[in-house]
This record gives C-alpha cells, sequence and structure tokens, in this order.
C-alpha cells in the first residue's frame, strides 16, 4: 500500500506545492486543512479531510482512518503585520493547534513530522546570513509561535519519539512550472503576486513599504526561494526521516537577497511591462534583511534549488497570474 502523509494545509500555497511533490515520489498526500484560506481547488494528488487543528477530535479521527507514516504541518496563521496587531490570535491558533496535532501523533503512534518553520524566528539581524546555528530572536508574534513549535518538537521527541525536520524559509515565490497550481491568498500580502496584479492592472499599484531602511536602496531585502524548490526540500526531509537518519534543521534559501526595488526591476524585464508603485510608511515587525544560507541543506539532503532566480520565479508567477485560479 501507497505510505500516506498527512499535510496540514495541503490547500494552501505550499502545501498544494509540497502535495504535488509528494505525489511525485510515490506518496499519497491526504490534505487536512478547514479551507479558511486553502482552496479544494488546489487539492489534486490525494484526498481531502476538511477539518480545523483547533479540533483535537478532527485530527485523531483523521490519523486514524489514514494511518499516516508521517505529518507534514505547513497549516498556520502567516501574516507578519496581523500578528503585531492581535499577538493572541497568533499563540492560540498556531501553537494550540500544533499542540493538538503532536499530542494526536503521540497518541496514534505517527513518528516522523516536518514541519514548515520560518527565518522570522531569527528576527532582524541585519548583515547576517542566516544559518541553523544563528541566535534566534524573533521580533513578531508570527516568528514567535513557530519558534515554540519548534521547541515542542523537542520536547515531543523525548517525550514521545516523534522524530522530526524543520525548515526555516522566509520568502517564496513562483508557480508550479506546469501550471496546475500557483499563488492565490485572500487577501493578497506577498510582493510579487500584487506586483503582478498591479502590472495586469487588476489593483493600482504596488505599494513599497518603506524606503529608509539600512539597505544599499532603502528598501527591504528578501532572500527568495521558488515554490517547487521548497517542496522538493520538503520531501527530501521526509525521506531522510523515514530511513532512520534522525532529526534535522535546515535553512532553505539561495544566499543571495534581492531588495524590493530589484524585485521590480526584474519584473518589469520579465513581463516587459511598467510596474505603478506607491511609496507608503514601514510595516511593523517588518526586518530590513533577512538572507538564508542552504549549505547545510544542499550538503546533508541533497536539495538543489533549481529553479530559484528571480526570472524563474517571476516568469511562473506571471504565467500563473495569466490563469483563472482556483474555485472553492
Amino acid at each position: 500500500m501507497t505510505d500516506r502523509i498527512l499535510v496540514t494545509g495541503g490547500a494552501g500555497y505550499i502545501g498544494a506545492h509540497a502535495c504535488k511533490a509528494l505525489a511525485r515520489a510515490g506518496f499519497l498526500p491526504v490534505v487536512f486543512d478547514n479551507l479558511s484560506t486553502g482552496w479544494s481547488g488546489a487539492v489534486k494528488w490525494g484526498p481531502l479531510v476538511k477539518g480545523d487543528l483547533m479540533d483535537r477530535a478532527a485530527i485523531d479521527a483523521a490519523l486514524a482512518e489514514h494511518r499516516p507514516v508521517a505529518v507534514m504541518h505547513f497549516a498556520a496563521l502567516s501574516l507578519v503585520g496581523e500578528s503585531m496587531k492581535d499577538p493572541g490570535l497568533y499563540w492560540r491558533v498556531n501553537v494550540t493547534g500544533a499542540l493538538n496535532l503532536l499530542e494526536a501523533c503521540a497518541a496514534a503512534g505517527v513518528g516522523n513530522f516536518v514541519f514548515s518553520s520560518t527565518c522570522a524566528t531569527y528576527g532582524d539581524q541585519d548583515g547576517v546570513l542566516l544559518t541553523e546555528d544563528t541566535p534566534q530572536r524573533p521580533i513578531n508574534a508570527y516568528g514567535g509561535s513557530k519558534l515554540a513549535i519548534e521547541q515542542m518538537l523537542r520536547d515531543f521527541g523525548v517525550s514521545a519519539g516523534i522524530s522530526h525536520v524543520i525548515f526555516r524559509y522566509f520568502n517564496v515565490a513562483g508557480a508550479d512550472p506546469e501550471g496546475e497550481i500557483g499563488e492565490q491568498h485572500v487577501p493578497e500580502t506577498h510582493l510579487i503576486p500584487l506586483m503582478l496584479d498591479a502590472v495586469a492592472g487588476k489593483r493600482p499599484a504596488l505599494t513599497v513599504f518603506g524606503t529608509d531602511y539600512p539597505t544599499p536602496d532603502g528598501t527591504c531585502v528578501r532572500d527568495y526561494v521558488h515554490v517547487s524548490d521548497l517542496a522538493d526540500a520538503h520531501v527530501l526531509g521526509l525521506q531522510r526521516l523515514l530511513s532512520g537518519r534522525g532529526n534535522g534543521v535546515y535553512c532553505l534559501g539561495t544566499g543571495r537577497g534581492f531588495s524590493v526595488r530589484e524585485v521590480i526591476e526584474a519584473s518589469r524585464l520579465v513581463t516587459n511591462r511598467e510596474v505603478p508603485v506607491v511609496i507608503g510608511d514601514r510595516r511593523p515587525g517588518d526586518a530590513a534583511a533577512l538572507v538564508s544560507s542552504s549549505t547545510h541543506a544542499i550538503q546533508e539532503l541533497g536539495w538543489e534549488p533549481r529553479r530559484s532566480t528571480l526570472r524563474q520565479m517571476i516568469g511562473d508567477a506571471w504565467a500563473w497570474a495569466q490563469k483563472p485560479g482556483f474555485r472553492e
């Protein structure tokens, strides 16, 4: 029988791409999602269980029915600005949901767990290439909640024997190169799809939040990684666990940061259209620069970020933007 993987948040942007990568690798992804931000139309490679991580009984039922060999955990609230305005919501939903999931895994004997963490656990550390050993000092509740879950995983490893792989990454971009799935958030908050909406006339302009950061051109700098490369890394992490090679923590990036202005210029070259821009104030909780090394993942997992160039990511996202998108 094909090994099943329970994928929380598998109807969302990154989770759906991970499901495609899992299916390609010979697994059956079982999506567990409340569809609050995900799309049933993105669930194409296995069954959908509509459920909420705040409902422990629903998690227990899904694990009992599908008997997965591992869990891949993407489901979370993930808006930095919102987490600054309502930190209690992020601590309650992200941490309690993960606790329910881990307790259910322990009770069901599911001993392998792949966790989608974030470089936001590091906080604002300008000029530092983030590695697995960089001190973690989150500056917003989103990053704080993810760091708490990382510690929870270590505790459950000791108490319940749950092996884990943790991936920390920041700006995920692009879309499935084959055009089957892509990025579609409501509301949209990510730079590249917002930029492409402005290029296509779907919004009046792209707002650049702050031009006075201590960066070469004054705008925030981020390390961008292609969503399909990211999905491949999650499969490699899962295979590490299933082969009994133990826990691992990996940063996923390219080691090269791009400013907002550089991304805008790359979009102009890819789409051959100008990006209408307005300048706004800084957003609370935004770090000036976050760039993530991926040396450890490349050396230990054999990961290859083959698609993670700005031209490829923007090109795939632009192709997806021409499609009608998902429907519930």
